[in-house]
């Protein structure tokens, strides 16, 4: 398949936010999904994909990684470690949801920088 034969276009649905709180975050929901959210605080853990949007190109082109950068550990290709680089920087965190203040979700555990794009939310 080449490049010219698939078009992907993902839209963020929102985009997280540090608070003061460590290990806390906000995920501010887009307003044109607030439907989305219906009965969102009936969940106790959501799965968080969002856009590793500090990456640079160069990163994007590493393939094989020392897991948890250490080097007495034999390289493995990207696909089959928890590394952040990868050709799709797509992230995903399981994060406890803590509350949901309107289109708000203060969550536990998200493990992305402040102002990453969120690319979807699911249940946990």
């Amino acid at each position: 398949m080449s490049d010219s034969d698939l078009n992907i276009s993902i839209e963020p649905v929102g985009i997280a936010h540090t608070t003061d709180e460590p290990d806390v975050m906000i995920i501010e929901v887009d307003s044109k999904f607030t439907d989305a959210l219906l009965l969102a605080e009936e969940q106790e853990h959501l799965l968080i994909l969002y856009w590793m949007h500090r990456l640079n190109e160069a990163d994007r082109q590493i393939l094989q990684v020392h897991p948890r950068g250490d080097k007495t550990k034999p390289l493995r290709g990207v696909f089959f470690v928890h590394s952040p680089m990868r050709p799709n920087p797509i992230g995903v965190t399981r994060v406890e949801l803590l509350k949901v203040e309107g289109n708000r979700l203060f969550v536990k555990g998200l493990d992305a920088f402040d102002e990453s794009p969120i690319i979807d939310i699911k249940s946990a």
